[in-house]
């Protein structure tokens, strides 16, 4: 049986304006910003084996078979060079120590790789993520784009986070983990650089196929002097 964990619910969401890093000459840009929360007591920090089903266990211990098909259909394709373009984001080796991000707002980039050949690339702009902390665990929120994943980590390793959460509906907060199986989605966290993050998703729509979402922190404008 598969252990249920609470939704995470938003409580607020507001516009700030940002500049992309100190000192550069941007035009500032709104970011949305969220407080989520638990609808119960978060579940304790323990072993994400225990709350996820049998096939979502699957289907992580399988992610680095599932990197290997999504990049040989990519290749097929003909998008070897946009694999070469996006660099360690794209490079499954890629993970470093400390692996946690931050708790704040995040730019959140969505490639997808692999699938049927010749739609096995593409690459989207960026939307609004936002990372907090949830007494042992951290919170992940996707606040903006058409598919919103919301749910917790859990540390596995000095490399990885293991995420379950889920999708919401048409409208509404994404449910509970376990709550509604066909909305679920699970996936890694990894540190590929400083000051940069990737969450790796399984697709469950479509077979050999990766969402892959870079992750950079929203720099906040401060005043000078």
């Amino acid at each position: 049986m598969t252990a249920r964990v609470a939704p995470l619910q938003s409580a607020a969401i507001a516009l700030l304006g940002v500049a992309l890093l100190a000192g550069c000459a941007s035009s500032p840009k709104p970011v949305a910003t969220v407080e989520v929360g638990p609808a119960e007591p978060a579940p304790p920090g323990g072993d994400w084996r225990t709350i996820a089903s049998e096939a979502d266990r699957v289907r992580l211990d399988g992610l680095a078979g599932l990197w290997d098909e999504a990049l040989a259909a990519a290749r097929a394709g003909g998008f070897a060079r946009k694999l070469r373009e996006e660099g360690d984001l794209l490079r499954p080796d890629a993970a470093l120590a400390a692996p946690a991000p931050t708790p704040g707002s995040y730019r959140c980039r969505v490639v997808k790789v692999g699938g049927a050949p010749k739609r096995a690339f593409g690459a989207f702009p960026s939307f609004f993520c936002y990372v907090d902390a949830d007494g042992a665990l951290l919170t992940f929120v996707k606040q903006t784009g058409s598919q919103r994943p919301a749910g917790r980590m859990w540390a596995q390793g000095d490399r990885q986070l293991v995420f379950l959460g889920a999708l919401p509906a048409s409208e509404g907060d994404a449910p509970a983990y376990g709550d509604s199986p066909e909305q679920s989605v699970v996936g890694v966290v990894e540190r590929i650089a400083p000051f940069r993050w990737r969450m790796v998703l399984p697709a469950a729509d479509a077979p050999a196929r990766l969402d892959v979402l870079e992750l950079t922190p929203v720099v906040e404008e401060t005043a000078a002097g």
